[in-house]
């Protein structure tokens, strides 16, 4: 009967016993934890990288439709302008003629007058 224990020492080892078991699931639980909260931060990652990819894409488009639009806008200038310019030349050689003829009109008629 020496080598078992007392109940007082039994009632102690139980006690270390559950301290230790107490511990170590406290241990089990901050591991969990992490695990949980780097899984979370893993997912979390890969969407901020796919979000991060398809707004760079986004911006790379936007900038690519801005430049047609400025070559689009570049390009209505420069037709613009060559309208403008054969509108210009249209109404110029419609006041020269006439007024060509009238002169070369009057020129003639002068000369007629003054030959007889």
């Amino acid at each position: 009967m020496a080598e078992e224990p007392s109940n007082g020492e039994l009632g102690r080892q139980i006690g270390a016993l559950q301290a230790t078991l107490s511990s170590r699931f406290s241990e089990l639980n901050q591991r969990l934890d992490r695990m949980v909260s780097l899984d979370v931060y893993t997912v979390q990652t890969t969407y901020v990288d796919q979000r991060l990819a398809q707004l760079q894409a986004d911006i790379q488009r936007c900038a690519s439709e801005n430049a047609k639009l400025e070559d689009d806008f570049e390009q209505y200038q420069r037709e613009e302008a060559k309208r403008r310019e054969a509108e210009r030349q249209a109404r110029l050689y419609q006041l020269i003629v006439p007024v060509a003829m009238c002169i070369i009109s009057s020129v003639i008629a002068i000369w007629a007058v003054v030959a007889k």
